[in-house]
């Protein structure tokens, strides 16, 4: 797989975000489906591995660190703090810097590493000031816990106040042809500031794969039962937009969520798309995605059908929404 710059490594273009394998989505898969997901990844040309304290509170970080601890070597791993206690077991939003370094340390057991490659904040305590938290993080280098430090879900300002405070090395947000967010200007102050941009849900959630089940389906637990966009009417209107979308992808030559991936490397080299999956074929059909070039016209097609005029819905509720410190598109002021 073609590779991209995040920092000082040299990554997979696509990564691996390993949340689906720990219930966000459900139940989770069997642990030897799990294990054929992580080790598969690395067969198909994966070296990019983004997993999170948070993550089934402590089940993911675990999972990762038994099965990928002997090809360690392989890979950049990424974990992130910030939205549970310092033991790792009660969600909640917590950036305090004892907190942080604490939780590291739990963190590095469960990975069974002795350094995380990129350590995020996976949210902004807005209690705490960010360049206090970043402290932490900058204290945990210093340290040789962790080699660079990340943010998720920031605004530009909040970004360009962190970096002040050390460099930060990738900021992480939600980024696909239905969620344009990051085009409202943190994107353009990655590029200023050399700061690599990691699209998490990439594929929409599933939508945009065509892999997301009807919403009176979902199991119990699946975070999108909280989503508007997978909700009532907007969820009727946005499986209009899901045939046009499919559509281009087939004079594309490639699936729904290879059209996801492959528009997000066209837009900007900085761009590190991490979709997720349970399924090993999910899997290899997203690392295919790689090698998939699309014209400008094609690249024109989607960002004319799928946008943030034409999505229907906010994409999380008003309580999650006050959890992040994202620009907001006009929808969601």
């Amino acid at each position: 797989m073609q590779t991209r710059k995040l920092g000082p490594f040299d990554v997979s273009a696509i990564g691996l975000g390993c949340m689906s394998l720990s219930r966000a989505y459900g139940s989770p898969p069997p642990r030897e489906q799990a294990e054929e997901v992580l080790l598969g990844a690395l067969d198909a040309g994966y070296t990019f591995f983004d997993t999170a304290a948070v993550y089934g509170l402590g089940h993911n970080e675990t999972l990762v660190g038994e099965v990928l601890k002997p090809h360690r070597s392989k890979f950049t791993l990424a974990s992130k703090c910030g939205i549970t206690d310092a033991t790792g077991t009660q969600r909640g939003i917590d950036g305090r810097p004892e907190t942080l370094k604490a939780l590291c340390d739990v963190s590095l057991k469960r990975l069974q590493t002795d350094v995380i490659d990129l350590y995020y904040l996976h949210r902004w305590d807005k209690k705490v000031p960010i360049e206090e938290s970043v402290g932490a993080l900058a204290d945990l280098v210093k340290a040789g816990k962790i080699r660079t430090i990340g943010l998720s879900e920031v605004s530009s300002d909040t970004l360009r106040r962190a970096h002040a405070t050390h460099p930060i090395t990738a900021l992480q947000t939600e980024y696909s042809p239905w969620t344009r967010n990051p085009e409202l200007g943190v994107l353009d102050t990655c590029r200023e500031l050399g700061v690599a941009f990691v699209a998490f849900s990439p594929v929409g959630r599933g939508f945009l794969a065509g892999g997301s089940p009807d919403p009176s389906q979902f199991e119990e637990g699946d975070i999108r039962q909280a989503m508007p966009r997978f909700l009532g009417d907007d969820y009727q209107a946005n499986l209009k937009l899901l045939e046009a979308f499919k559509a281009i992808a087939a004079d594309a030559g490639c699936t729904p969520a290879q059209l996801c991936l492959a528009w997000l490397l066209a837009k900007d080299p900085i761009i590190i798309p991490i979709p997720g999956t349970s399924k090993p074929a999910h899997m290899r059909e997203d690392a295919a995605a790689a090698a998939v070039v699309l014209s400008p016209e094609i690249v024109a097609r989607v960002d004319a059908t799928v946008n943030g005029a034409t999505v229907s819905g906010s994409r999380y509720s008003a309580a999650l929404q006050a959890s992040v410190d994202t620009e907001r598109m006009p929808s969601e002021a």
